[in-house]
């Protein structure tokens, strides 16, 4: 079921919204609250890509939809990964993997992975494209806990 909810809110959502990296910045984690859903989202603070490679729209997001408690991590890539293989997610120290649905990283220990953002200082998500191409994108978690408390009260 908590699949189901993540790829309903991303089709139903935000694949249609090309407003929704407005409200991105690097390095800040902004909140965003709307009718059915609430997020708080930042982009990548530095992006280890290899020259000449292109990519989409990279990004984090925290949300919730409809007043749920539950929080639900996606992280965003800007490419397809390749396909059954993991994303790793590391939080300072901290190992976490995720897995690829299309051009988008989920797991099903939202609430662990949010827990340690909460504690952690830095974000590194290492993931490997369709063809092959291996990126890592480094986020700042500094104004997180802010934010997601923004997100667990107003929404």
């Amino acid at each position: 079921m908590k699949t189901f909810i993540k790829l309903f809110f991303f089709i139903f959502f935000l694949l249609p919204s090309n407003n929704i990296l407005a409200d991105i910045e690097k390095g800040n984690w902004n909140f965003v609250k709307e009718n059915d859903y609430c997020y708080i989202s930042s982009l990548p603070v530095n992006s280890d890509i290899p020259e000449g490679k292109k990519r989409g729209d990279v990004y984090i997001l925290v949300y919730r939809i409809n007043n749920d408690p539950e929080t639900i991590i996606q992280i965003n890539s800007g490419y397809p990964y390749k396909n059954e293989e993991s994303v790793n997610v590391k939080i300072d120290k901290k190992n976490y993997e995720f897995y690829a649905d299309e051009d988008s990283a989920w797991t099903n220990d939202d609430k662990e992975v949010v827990f340690a953002m909460k504690k952690g200082v830095k974000l590194t998500v290492s993931g490997v494209s369709s063809r092959g191409t291996k990126t890592v994108d480094t986020y700042t978690l500094n104004g997180f806990t802010v934010a997601l408390n923004k997100l667990t009260k107003d929404c």
